[in-house]
């Protein structure tokens, strides 16, 4: 889901200060590569997209930076079972799901009233209060699908 990059770089020096941590060059390179994506990130997708706009960042930085970022509450991390984690920037109020490609890695977002209210409704059956759901859905996209239509999901 899309974010206002230029908002949560802000939020993330607020962020910063209030904790009496500085606001780095480095820390801000990393935090806006992650703002700005249009994936989720892994953090050497983070570490290139910083390199390309000529601000390298050592790796411990970016790991680091990352973390600052999740426990900010701007960033959510997932692991979709690749063996290393990836990024996203948390866009408020705005819920959603994802389908991974279990061949390619790509990751669509999606959301859905329907699904929501089923949620709830399922919770409400067995006297549950969520607070926060996440939905993963492995399988292949369309692009693996037309590439080899005999390949069957992992």
């Amino acid at each position: 889901m899309k974010v206002d990059g230029a908002r949560q770089l802000e939020e993330f020096r607020r962020y910063l200060s209030e904790h009496n941590l500085p606001a780095t060059q480095q820390r801000l390179a990393v935090a806006e590569a992650l703002f700005y994506a249009v994936d989720h990130l892994s953090a050497e997708d983070v570490a290139k997209q910083v390199a390309k706009k000529r601000r390298p960042v050592g790796t411990a930085t970016v790991y680091r930076t990352l973390d600052l970022l999740v426990q900010s509450g701007l960033a959510r991390e997932h692991d979709f079972g690749e063996g290393f984690k990836r990024y996203e920037p948390v866009a408020g109020g705005q819920a959603h799901e994802h389908c991974i490609c279990s061949s390619c890695g790509r990751v669509m977002e999606f959301s859905n009233d329907r699904l929501e209210r089923m949620i709830a409704l399922l919770a409400e059956e067995v006297e549950f209060r969520p607070h926060h759901h996440r939905l993963e859905i492995y399988g292949l996209c369309r692009d693996c699908q037309q590439a080899n239509p005999l390949a069957r999901a992992r």
